[in-house]
């Protein structure tokens, strides 16, 4: 026995030896198709001997088994393993990875590859979303996606952002793109939590989105939810803690500069500003669980939210729980997928008339009343300082302190989803979802309100109003899909399906006034006695929508030949209750086409040269059921009915046809696309004034009107440096766009300025043949006479005609000349809008800056117009007191001195994190820290708190809080004094997974 040990210790030894003398010193050289690859990595094969290229792509590796194979790697690159076979010199090419371009990408009723795509979709993932505090999932999204803006004008946490993909798709018709969550069409983006999307895909042109029908002519945002793995079972925590602070406001006089500048001098020095706002501090907290078994995933997250506002009193707390399950039945034939969410929001909405009335009161009053003790039930102001008599004038900390403006939310969905395969050539798939909203939004002034309470009037002390709603939505929906190779390169899937859905909604309004006393709480005020219903101090109104149905046939077909030539066709169906009885149906079709020319003509360094063209159409419904009805009103005393509208049979859908000429090119480190499009939106529904003779109430809901746009996208992305330990990547966005209205049935003035004395100013100009969002108005001269300004006589006739009337903008009698001196002063949609990330990690840290920009825009500053001029009456007004003020003019009227270039570039976004090394912990798996900033700088010659565009408008100023007006897409460019100042907020947050 110890022979035979002994023997094979000897031919043990004998092939070390052998080993040993056979083992070599390997050097060469790492590129890719244009250089050296510095930082790529060698590795001998089934060993931990390796290095990494140097600067110039050189590598040196020693103690190499002639016989070994080397493996070379490097990030976004294939492997690539070469046997040494006794060479002494390997010199290797490593060929990009084009795995990206396999990507599977969500679309309408299915998915792809990213190659495969006809049209412009744009998919981005959870890693490419915004940091910091992000408490809306539309602002994960903002400045990523060409084409798509967002804009939260303000920052208020209790508003959602306004969203236009490729400008104004509609004008009396719901403007926000389509949203689908997991397959359901149609859901809220407020019953998800951004910290359980995985990622978000926006379908962009008509091609891409008339799949969806009538629903997706303002583009469609595609959401995917994180979901669990089978065989492993992880728990994570992400939480954070956020603290903002106003980054800009108003520039006005303080009490001392006010006094000297001839302002009525009360003896106090008070910053309003500083006394109705506050640092706010937001708290974010998430668990989740995943994990599953074989056949069988799911995973349940909890998500907190305390979103304090800038404001005093605004604010949310929101609770929100999703869980998903997924498993296979049937020898794996049958897959369900189950979703379901909930959320519950208690809002505190304050009221940003504080923040107005915090730049205009007098900065010499005092807070408390003189001889008026604290606390609030002093009378007859609660204690409070107040100017009467002074019209739009109240004091804002009693505003704040005062009164109430609260609401809640509670939003419930679950789907279940089926794929039931019968072979591998044909899937039948079938979903069928529920959502249900419900929400309750209360106000209440006190009896010592002067705000809305009017505390002094003979009629009402004290007000109160509540609203009350719900909605509900169902959704079914089959589809099949069949798969089949008729010859050779040709693969070919055709999809059919069948829609059903069906919306209700109700709501109710209740307002009361005149109270004893503020012992009663919103309306239990409405006990108090009959009587006051005759007085007018009771308001009541209801509404309930009957069935709001959509049913809907559709069908498409995808062939790819030859790997590099796609197709896709397909065609929608579709019926709504909204509509006409002779124009209940609508045909939607789309064609794409792409080819992949790099296939054919064999570029260097390149994986993807593709151009596509798409040509698709969508439609609109109106915002609102029974338009197509006549419509009646009750008479004032609730014994009969009046009609106010002719019904219209022959009402139809809004259409939007768009063409799209798309370029991708991808080698790898470099991506680009580029989208040229042009679309006509037409059929308009909008309530038009008609001929009595034939329609007796004078008015009737019609279609009438187009508009069309032209515009741009492109997006570039590189990966300047590409190394193991050491990344950095950029990428640009960019887009522009112009819409004219085509036709449309009058030529009009609109976004009337109002109160005090520009309530006959309207300054943006809607009219066949003109760009939306153009701003008109008298040009200044530069030159103040008596206290005014002088305007240029633009038609050069020697008068000057400077109301703001149409009549002073077109040639009413067509001579060529015309008779005012009204001219374009800007336009409200920007030329350009521009974002530009990097992103940088080096080991264990990561780094990402995003910056956001738009250029060529203008905005009313209403500030300026409204408190600049040292109007004599304005004596108990603080004056704005901007760069561009003009001390001497003392009658105030607007002029082009107040509309300003708006461009802008801001930081958006800026974070830095380190991921611990948790080793061989038993119970962490990872640790990540992050710190981010959110709106930390912003260069702009704006001087309004806020040069974000503003892409519609509200129109009114006090629109009770939550009892807003619908916004006016026609009408951009008119910066309100109403609105949220913006903040600026720093986050820290950590990220643990167990």
């Amino acid at each position: 026995m110890k022979i035979k040990l002994f023997k094979s210790l000897l031919i043990a030894g004998a092939f070390l030896c052998f080993g040993m003398i056979q083992a070599q010193e390997v050097s060469g050289t790492v590129s890719d198709a244009s250089g050296p690859l510095p930082g790529a990595s060698v590795l001998v094969k089934g060993t931990t001997n390796g290095t990494q290229t140097d600067f110039d792509g050189n590598f040196s590796l020693s103690n190499v088994a002639s016989d070994a194979t080397l493996v070379f790697s490097y990030i976004g690159f294939k492997t690539t393993e070469i046997a040494v076979n006794g060479k002494s010199t390997i010199d290797v090419t490593l060929a990009e990875d084009a795995q990206a371009l396999a990507e599977v990408v969500i679309v309408g009723y299915g998915s792809t590859t990213k190659k495969e795509i006809t049209s412009a979709v744009t998919q981005v993932s959870e890693e490419e979303f915004n940091k910091g505090t992000i408490n809306n999932p539309s602002e994960l999204l903002q400045g990523k996606v060409a084409g798509l803006s967002i804009y939260n004008k303000g920052g208020n946490p209790n508003e959602d952002a306004v969203i236009r993909l490729r400008g104004i798709s509609t004008v009396g018709s719901n403007s926000q793109p389509l949203v689908v969550i997991d397959g359901v069409i149609g859901a809220s983006l407020n019953n998800i939590d951004p910290s359980d999307i995985a990622s978000m895909t926006v379908l962009k042109d008509g091609s891409a989105a008339a799949i969806y029908g009538s629903r997706g002519s303002s583009g469609v945002i595609i959401v995917t939810t994180k979901s669990g793995r089978a065989g492993t079972t992880e728990v994570s925590y992400n939480g954070s803690v956020a603290s903002s602070s106003i980054s800009n406001t108003i520039d006005r006089m303080s009490a001392s500069e006010f006094a000297t500048a001839g302002g009525t001098d009360l003896g106090s020095n008070t910053d309003w500003l500083d006394l109705v706002t506050r640092n706010a501090i937001s708290n974010i907290h998430n668990v989740s669980i995943s994990g599953g078994q074989e056949l069988t995933n799911f995973r349940l997250s909890t998500n907190f939210r305390d979103a304090q506002g800038i404001l005093d009193k605004s604010g949310f707390d929101q609770f929100n729980t999703r869980f998903n399950a997924t498993t296979s039945i049937l020898d794996d034939k049958l897959k369900i997928d189950f979703n379901a969410s909930y959320t519950k929001r208690d809002s505190d909405f304050g009221f940003n008339e504080a923040l107005r009335y915090a730049i205009l009161y007098n900065p010499t009053a005092p807070v408390l009343g003189v001889n008026s003790p604290y606390p609030y039930n002093a009378e007859p102001y609660g204690g409070y300082f107040e100017t009467l008599g002074l019209f739009d004038s109240f004091n804002p900390v009693s505003i704040v302190d005062q009164n109430t403006n609260t609401g809640s939310r509670n939003e419930f969905t679950y789907s279940a989803n089926f794929k039931y395969s019968v072979s591998n050539d044909l899937v039948l798939n079938a979903i069928y979802s529920e959502q249900t909203s419900k929400y309750t939004n209360s106000e209440y002034y006190r009896t010592t309100s002067l705000f809305r309470g009017a505390a002094t009037s003979p009629l009402r002390k004290g007000l109160a109003r509540i609203t009350s709603g719900e909605s509900r939505f169902k959704l079914f929906e089959a589809y099949g899909d069949y798969s089949l190779n008729p010859i050779d390169n040709l693969n070919m899937k055709f999809t059919a399906g069948y829609s059903w859905q069906q919306e209700n909604t109700n709501s109710y309004f209740l307002s009361a006034g005149d109270f004893p006393n503020d012992d009663l709480a919103y309306i239990d005020a409405l006990e108090w006695s009959q009587d006051k219903i005759n007085a007018g101090q009771i308001d009541i109104s209801s509404d309930r929508s009957p069935d709001q149905k959509i049913i809907a046939f559709f069908g498409r077909m995808n062939a790819t030949f030859d790997d590099a030539i796609y197709f896709n066709a397909s065609i929608r169906r579709e019926g709504s209750t909204k509509l006409g009885e002779n124009n209940k149906w609508g045909l939607f079709p789309a064609l794409g086409l792409g080819v992949d020319l790099n296939k054919y003509l064999n570029l260097n360094n390149t994986d993807l040269f593709k151009v596509r063209l798409g040509y698709g159409v969508t439609g609109s419904l109106p915002s609102d059921y029974g338009l197509a009805n006549a419509r009646f009103e009750p008479t004032a005393d609730l014994l009969s009915t009046n009609q106010v509208t002719d019904a219209n049979p022959d009402l139809k859908w809004e259409e939007k046809a768009e063409t799209n000429l798309g370029f991708e090119y991808n080698s790898g480190r470099l991506s680009t696309t580029l989208d040229l499009y042009t679309r006509t939106v037409s059929d308009f529904i909008l309530e038009r004034a008609v001929d009595v003779a034939v329609y007796p109430t004078g008015s009737r809901v019609e279609n009438g009107g187009d508009l069309s746009t032209k515009g741009f996208e492109l997006a570039v992305n590189y990966d300047i440096v590409k190394k193991d330990d050491f990344t950095y990547n950029s990428g640009l966005v960019l887009s522009s766009y112009k819409t004219e209205l085509e036709k449309f049935d009058a030529t009009t003035l609109r976004g009337n300025l109002g109160a005090p004395g520009q309530n006959e100013t309207a300054v943006i100009l809607v009219a066949p043949g003109q760009a939306i969002g153009e701003i008109w108005g008298p040009i200044w001269t530069g030159d103040i006479v008596d206290g005014s300004q002088t305007f240029v006589d633009v038609n050069g006739d020697g008068t000057i005609q400077a109301d703001q009337l149409i009549s002073n903008i077109i040639d009413e009698d067509g001579d060529g000349v015309r008779d005012g001196d009204l001219a374009k002063l800007g336009k409200g949609i920007p030329d350009f809008e521009l974002g530009w990330s990097h992103s940088i990690t080096y080991k264990n840290w990561d780094f990402n800056a995003f910056f956001r920009g738009a250029f060529g825009h203008s905005l009313v500053n209403n500030f300026r117009v409204f408190y600049e001029p040292r109007v004599g009456s304005q004596g108990s007004y603080n004056f704005v007191n901007t760069e561009l003020a003009e001390p001497t003019i003392t009658n105030a009227k607007f002029s082009s001195l107040y509309v300003e270039k708006a461009d802008f570039v801001k930081l958006d976004n800026l974070s830095v994190g380190y991921r611990f090394n948790m080793g061989e912990n038993k119970y962490i798996k990872g640790l990540r820290v992050s710190l981010s900033g959110q709106n930390l700088f912003t260069i702009t010659g704006y001087t309004g708190a806020d040069p974000e565009p503003s892409l519609a408008d509200k129109g009114s100023i006090d629109n009770g809080g939550f009892l807003g007006l619908n916004a006016d897409p026609l009408t951009p460019g008119i910066d309100r004094r109403y609105n949220y100042f913006a903040s600026r907020t720093v986050t820290l947050g950590v990220n643990v997974n167990f």
